[in-house]
């Protein structure tokens, strides 16, 4: 099974190019199944039966995992049996894979707009870290990058007379996106105040720099947004992908067509997308029923469903 494992994640980063924390999660994916044949003492990745297979899935269950982390697991373990399948010429285990019960899907996590006005709103203090940290959420949200774009621009990705970034995104898809003119203003007071005391005698491609003069961390950068929040009064849990989600369904909020947010994003389906528009109707839903309820339903539209209990 290791084996297996290790020759499925090698063809996945040296023929199509997949990133490192990409790799990292299929393989703590993988594990997991890995872990279920040994504790069932099954050496061989090709014993997978239905009984099996549904056995693993009420496993994950029992951990306590989150249906976007199963559906994730599942993903991964589906794409190995596929290489595998195709490596050799074993039974397909398509029939059984497809059994999977059907994933219940899981709405973003967003900020509304009064928060995001708040956060960005938050006044600079007159530090070179906090103008570096204003700037940095305040381009994260007007792009809607990745977390992991973010931290890897560099330098020669920016285009602030124009206002547009080159983005790099899963991989290694390269896409152009607008930068709205706070962002701009921010970026630019970064560059003339901050970073070249951040860089000191070092050398440095990459845009947003530690004060050590090194490139930021995912983590860093995390504690940058969690403290950022707190001042700004917003009590809920907070990732940086939520201000990315918010980016997409703000857009899809004032007008944006999907596709527009789509390439924006970098998604390589629009079906990924459309996730966003669930976020919408979800909304509208709430605000109908906030001034339309079941009870006034009967009184102004008449129909005959709602008058029962």
């Amino acid at each position: 099974m290791q084996e297996c494992i290790d020759r499925y994640l090698t063809m996945l980063q040296v023929e199509q190019g997949y990133a490192a924390n990409t790799i990292e999660s299929y393989r703590r994916d993988l594990r997991k199944l890995e872990i279920f044949f040994r504790t069932h003492d099954i050496a061989d990745p090709t014993y997978l039966s239905r009984p099996l297979w549904f056995q693993f899935l009420n496993s994950l269950k029992a951990e306590g995992l989150s249906s976007s982390s199963i559906a994730r697991c599942l993903a991964s373990i589906r794409g190995f049996y596929k290489s595998f399948e195709r490596g050799k010429d074993d039974p397909t285990f398509a029939g059984i894979l497809k059994g999977t019960p059907k994933q219940w899907s899981q709405l973003p996590k967003l900020l509304s707009e009064a928060e995001v006005t708040r956060l960005l709103n938050l006044s600079v203090m007159n530090t070179r870290e906090d103008l570096r940290d204003a700037a940095m959420v305040e381009l994260l949200y007007a792009t809607g990058l990745r977390v992991s774009e973010l931290i890897n621009l560099e330098m020669a990705h920016l285009n602030l007379e124009v206002g547009f970034l080159q983005a790099t995104g899963k991989r290694d898809k390269q896409r152009i996106v607008p930068i709205g003119d706070k962002a701009r203003q921010l970026v630019s007071e970064y560059l003339q105040s901050s970073r070249p005391a951040f860089v000191k005698k070092r050398t440095s491609s990459t845009l947003f720099l530690t004060r050590l003069g090194r490139a930021m961390s995912r983590q860093c950068f995390w504690k940058i947004l969690k403290d950022r929040t707190a001042r700004a009064g917003i009590t809920k849990p907070i990732s940086p992908h939520m201000l990315r989600h918010s980016f997409a369904t703000h857009l899809l909020d004032h007008g944006a067509d999907l596709r527009s947010v789509q390439m924006m994003l970098g998604h390589a389906s629009i079906a990924t997308t459309q996730i966003y528009t669930h976020v919408e109707q979800a909304r509208l839903k709430k605000v109908h029923d906030q001034y339309f309820p079941r009870k006034q339903r009967t009184k102004v539209f008449g129909a005959p469903h709602d008058t029962k209990p």
